[in-house]
């Protein structure tokens, strides 16, 4: 699943908990325990605002993330013996 959030948000820098939620298919509560992951390890950043009273989160790549997420495709391509 992590995996799958970091794609998502590799592709868009910056999206709403619920665009990231609909494109990995997961439960609030299932997305909110690996964001709180993947923001422990400075991944992501969480962002909170309002829209009138309704709360907002937004989910932000980090620099430290990209370049984690690029390392691992990096070594991904390497063990499936392909270069981009």
């Amino acid at each position: 699943m992590r995996f799958s959030i970091l794609a998502a948000l590799d592709r868009a820098t910056t999206l709403s908990f619920k665009e990231v939620r609909d494109a990995v298919e997961v439960t609030d509560s299932a997305l909110s325990k690996q964001v709180s992951t993947l923001e422990g390890a400075g991944y992501i950043a969480v962002g909170k605002s309002f829209a009138g009273k309704m709360p907002r989160t937004s989910l932000t790549l980090t620099k430290e993330g990209r370049a984690a997420w690029r390392s691992h495709l990096d070594t991904l391509r390497e063990i499936a013996g392909t270069s981009v």
